[in-house]
Parts: C-alpha cells; structure tokens; sequence
C-alpha cells in the first residue's frame, strides 16, 4: 500500500515541476510525521479529522508544494496518515532511483578515514553503475570487512560472518582417527 502511494505521488510530482525538485521536502516531511508528537496528534480520535488536515496544512504549508499538500489532505481523507513518513521514504528512494542514486548503510569495524572512504563510494559506485550515497555506521563487532545494506538487501562480507561460517563447516566435518 506505501509504494502505490509512493508511486501516485511520484507521478503526480513529475507532472507538476518534477519530483527531484520535491526530493528534500518530501524527506522533512517524513522526519515532521516521524515525530511521536506528530503521530499522536494525527492518530488521535479526540480531534476531528478537519482539524487535523486543517493544522497540518497550516504547519506545513509555507515549504510544500500545494500538489504535494493536497497529496497529504487526501491521504488523510483515506485515513493514511500513520503510513505518510513511510510514503515520504518510499517516494525519496523513487526519486533518487529515477536519478541514478543509490543510498547504502556501510557498516565497518573501525573509523575510515576521508580516503578510504572515497575508494568505498567509488567502488561500491562503480559495482552499482551508480551514484552511491553511504551512510557508514562503525560497530567492532564485525570484526573486519564490511556489510552494506540496501533497502531489505543485505551483503555481508564481514570477517565474523565468515568465522561462523567456517565454525560450522567445522561442526558439520566428521573427524577421522
């Protein structure tokens, strides 16, 4: 159901002025909706649903294109207003596919410095055929290696990764006398 949404609103956006113009509006609307205090408001039965389309447009109205805001209006009239930081994302990823963006989480066992982490961006780059976006996260307990994750899509070649994998090859090999 998110990425009907998210296509609708790609299309729309295309139409009217192009959705890369959209990009970074999109992205603060979906950190704005993320706000617990947000969430709340908009899922709350104590306020009718005018009243909530009404202050959200005012909140929102001043940086958001109005094809954009009517998208928000009428994804609340359909009671979708829990799913619009998802729909943001989902159409944000739209965006940057259609532009030849990829972002990816890169997780390292230590700090790289500038260098190495260009030579990751461009070899991750240049394996994608696209332009790539890394968001590196350091946690020692890999070990050693790297693990990118893309979206659901995970490739794992971390050092720990590959010890368990020789600890139960290990495990499975019958030991002779």
């Amino acid at each position: 159901m998110v990425r009907s949404y998210a296509d609708t609103l790609f299309e729309l956006a295309e139409r009217h002025g192009g959705a890369s113009g959209w990009r970074n509006v999109a992205a603060g609307v979906a950190t704005l909706a993320d706000d617990p205090a947000v969430q709340r408001f908009l899922g709350t039965p104590r306020i009718s649903a005018e009243e909530r389309k009404r202050t959200l447009a005012r909140a929102v109205r001043f940086f958001v294109p109005p094809m954009l805001l009517r998208f928000l209006m009428a994804a609340m009239d359909r009671r979708r207003q829990r799913l619009i930081p998802a729909i943001m994302r989902d159409f944000v990823s739209l965006v940057d596919r259609h532009e030849g963006i990829r972002r990816m989480e890169v997780t390292v066992a230590r700090d790289l410095d500038a260098a190495e982490t260009e030579i990751l961006e461009t070899g991750l780059s240049d394996a994608f055929g696209a332009e790539v976006l890394l968001d590196i996260r350091v946690r020692p307990r890999i070990v050693g290696g790297i693990v990118v994750r893309e979206g659901d899509t995970l490739y794992d070649g971390s050092i720990k990764r590959r010890l368990e994998a020789m600890r139960r090859a290990l495990m499975r090999a019958e030991l002779r006398d």
